[in-house]
Order: structure tokens, then sequence, then C-alpha cells
């Protein structure tokens, strides 16, 4: 007789509290799978709806695009500048003197 004839075999009742078992530990693995994709989930919500964080990001996204724009074309960026400076100056002069004119 070999070792593995000697053992004996398992009943079905032990087959069955083995199966339970393992699908309990299933259970607990797809339920922490769950809470793990959950939290994540949430995090990104999170994320999407903060608005002032959003700001922040767009920011920083601006002036890095107008940080490149300077490097590739200053003289461009340089006249954009001075045109939006006496775009707002112009705005602010006509509000100022609408204001005082009445």
């Amino acid at each position: 007789m070999t070792a593995a004839t000697d053992a004996p075999r398992p009943s079905k009742r032990e087959n069955a509290e083995r199966e339970r078992n393992l699908t309990r530990v299933q259970a607990r693995v797809a339920s922490r799978q769950a809470r793990d994709e959950f939290a994540k989930t949430l995090d990104a919500l999170e994320d999407k709806l903060n608005v002032p964080k959003q700001v922040g990001i767009r920011v920083d996204r601006a002036k890095v695009s107008l940080k490149r724009f300077y490097d590739e074309q200053p003289g461009v960026a340089i006249a954009a500048a001075v045109g939006v400076a006496a775009a707002v100056g112009g705005l602010v002069w006509l509000v100022v003197r609408s204001k005082l004119g009445d």
C-alpha cells in the first residue's frame, strides 16, 4: 500500500463543509474587491465634484500652456498680454466713466 491509498477519503459531509468554507472565503474576497472598487469610485467622484481642486488643475494647465506659448513665440505672447491689459483697462475706464457721469 502507498501513502495515497492509506489516506481516508473525505466524506460527503466533509466535502460539503469544505465547499461551504471555500464559498465563504470567495464571498469575503468578492466583498473586499467590491469595497475597494466602490472606494475608488467615490474617490473619483470626489475629485470630479471638488470645484476648488478642479479650478486649481485647470489653472495649472493654463499656466503650462501659456508658458509653452511664451517660450515658442515670445513676441506674440507679449503683444497678446498688452492687448488684454488694454482691453481690461478700457473696460474699467468705461465703467468708471459711466458711474461718474450719472
